[in-house]
């Protein structure tokens, strides 16, 4: 059962704004420090530019297969089941350990408030705040979707005003030792901050729930990109500007303290002290609540596909919430609170997040070489498939410097996916993917099969997000017998092959269908226009019974001899039916006619590349139907 659209590009925003804005800014600039020094602006600058590879990747493959699950969806189809179980789970992880991360950070800024709390106190209020958003997914998306982008527009205020306030105390002193760095210390703040930005991505999770995702969603996604990295660097450099170094390796709470050195001796220090505090909470609860909404959404995909137990499929209410998923996260999300501090959920969710990146790149490069018809994004990655490969190669090398400890994390996940792959998930997985069609292509054109899945899912995809309203017509031309002629024929042998097709579904004498055709042609030429040809027997009587119709399309790029004025047709649709069909004969020619008027019909029907691409032309040209 589908998910229902409800999500707006504003809505999107606050979802992705607010996966990224928590830890990464208000907390994880301490923890980076005190291994790179002032040059973690470097970090995230890097981080920033290995984040563009993943990002316009992800929204190539989110713009043409809008579907829950989005990493894992992508993956799974594209790659293989296989990547698709590694991949799902990775993507699971990644997005339960930020959001864990962010609301084990609320009890980190809890201890301005009460400064007494305990590290276990910590946890529960980390805990409570957990079950307070997983009750507010399982009651509406919707509603989760506006409060976001309340709370967004809040810390986004706050933040910068920060800025504004900030640059003003900053001594531009304190960045001479920027570029004064180890490249090993770099590297390994980098690949730690590379949790910060995993909400951009993370948001094609949700893409099944957004209105008009082609356009939308890549858009608001570009845009939180932008204004996150903007407010990143200009953060980082603020504190690096306003606080000693003592100071930054001291504090895990790094705005605040900065903002207490904004006015010295004005009461206005205590002012920025509170705002910046708050902007924190509420940045640790958005990221959280998107995590719960988003991360859900992968066992979700998964389940659908026979990949986990058909339990996290279920989806309940008026609002389709599939709280089997969104409870099972929560309850993970609990268990990581209670048995990681901030700087282990760092590390183990950065890892995560590099090895569904790396997935989701390769997945851009295997489905544009598969070349399917049905491939249709409305945003395609630039400079391909150069960023694709330099963005692979950055995360692999990024995992390596984050030391033994992070790539031993990597080798057991990869070998605990395997062995749910080969226990449970490979038995139930008959889907062939993108990666086998296109293998059996290089292999040999003879072994390559049109068969494959995916194209169908695309139309599918294509058809909801255009929002066509199949009519019966569509319907009908999705099973008709569709003919990829490569040889010049005669009209008479043609209609002799299609009279066959006729005569073996419907039990009728081939040669009383063929005589029928020709004598329909005889009374009146049935060439519409130069080269496309709609014969047909109607009024003459075909098929014996009641609601009876069909629909035979053939194409001939060689060209078929129509009659003795040297006229050829290239395609034909031949239509038959029973006798109470009369009435949807006409409408069958309407939309034929409709059809072959729309200006790029020709041009894509004679370039099309085999049967699934031509059934896929007729079913999205746009015309009149009646439904």
């Amino acid at each position: 059962m589908g998910l229902i659209k409800r999500l707006t590009s504003l809505q999107v925003f606050g979802i992705a704004t607010g996966a990224m804005i928590s830890t990464g800014v208000f907390v994880l600039p301490a923890v980076v420090f005190r291994i790179a020094g002032p040059s973690i602006l470097l970090a995230y600058l890097f981080a920033g530019f290995l984040m563009l590879p993943a990002l316009f990747s992800q929204l190539e493959l989110a713009s043409a297969i809008p579907k829950a699950g989005g990493s894992y969806f992508f993956a799974e189809r594209i790659l293989g089941s296989g990547a698709g179980v590694f991949t799902g789970f990775a993507n699971w992880f990644t997005i339960s350990l930020k959001s864990a991360f962010a609301l084990v950070g609320i009890g980190a800024f809890a201890t301005l408030i009460f400064p007494g709390l305990t590290e276990w106190e910590l946890k529960l209020i980390a805990a409570g705040f957990c079950v307070f958003f997983t009750v507010m997914n399982l009651i509406s998306v919707k509603s989760t979707g506006w409060l976001q982008v309340v709370m967004v527009a809040i810390v986004l205020l706050i933040l910068a005003q920060f800025v504004v306030f900030g640059f003003r105390a900053a001594d531009l002193s304190h960045f001479a030792q920027v570029f004064n760095f180890k490249w090993d210390n770099v590297f390994l703040a980098t690949g730690m901050v590379f949790i910060s930005y995993g909400g951009l991505t993370n948001i094609a999770n949700v893409a099944e729930e957004v209105k008009n995702p082609g356009k939308s969603l890549v858009r608001s996604t570009l845009l939180a990109f932008l204004i996150v990295e903007a407010l990143y660097l200009a953060i980082v450099a603020i504190l690096i500007g306003v606080l000693q170094p003592a100071e930054f390796e001291s504090t895990l709470t790094p705005l605040t303290t900065a903002g207490l050195k904004f006015f010295p001796g004005s009461m206005l220090s205590g002012v920025e002290w509170v705002i910046t505090a708050v902007a924190a909470i509420l940045a640790f609860v958005t990221t959280a609540n998107a995590g719960i909404m988003t991360a859900s959404r992968n066992p979700l995909a998964m389940s659908r596909d026979n990949l986990l137990p058909g339990v996290f499929a279920k989806v309940v209410g008026k609002g389709k919430i599939p709280f089997v998923s969104v409870i099972v996260t929560s309850v993970f999300m609990l268990f990581i609170i209670f048995l990681l501090n901030l700087e282990q959920l760092a590390k183990v969710a950065s890892l995560f997040m590099l090895l569904v990146f790396i997935m989701i790149n390769f997945s851009v490069i295997i489905i544009r070489f598969t070349k399917l018809t049905n491939y249709k994004p409305t945003f395609k990655s630039p400079l391909f498939p150069v960023t694709q490969i330099l963005g692979i190669g950055g995360y692999i090398f990024l995992i390596f410097e984050m030391g033994m400890e992070i790539l031993g994390s990597a080798l057991g996940f990869l070998a605990l996916t395997f062995l749910w792959y080969y226990f449970y998930s490979k038995k139930r997985a008959t889907r062939k993917s993108a990666f086998v069609h296109m293998v059996e292509g290089l292999v040999g054109s003879d072994l390559r099969s049109d068969d494959i899945a995916l194209e169908d899912e695309l139309l599918d995809i294509i058809i909801e997000t255009r929002e066509i309203k199949e009519d019966r017509f569509d319907q009908i031309v999705r099973d008709a017998p569709i003919l990829d002629l490569n040889r010049t024929m005669t009209r008479g042998k043609l209609f002799e092959l299609v009279s066959q097709i006729v005569s073996e579904k419907w039990g009728i004498d081939a040669e009383l269908v063929k005589r029928k055709f020709e004598t329909r042609e005889e009374e009146a030429s049935t060439l519409i226009y130069p080269g496309f040809a709609v014969p047909h027997a109607i009024p003459h009587i075909i098929i014996e019974g009641e609601s009876r119709f069909e629909i035979i399309i053939v194409r001939d790029k060689h060209g078929i001899d129509w009659n003795d004025n040297g006229e050829v047709v290239y395609t034909a649709f031949f239509l038959v039916g029973s006798k109470d069909e009369r009435n949807f004969h006409l409408r069958a020619l309407m939309a034929i006619a409709q059809i072959l008027q729309h200006p790029d019909f020709v041009k894509n029907w004679m370039d099309a590349k085999n049967e699934k691409d031509l059934r896929s032309l007729i079913l999205l040209t746009e015309r009149q139907r009646i439904v």
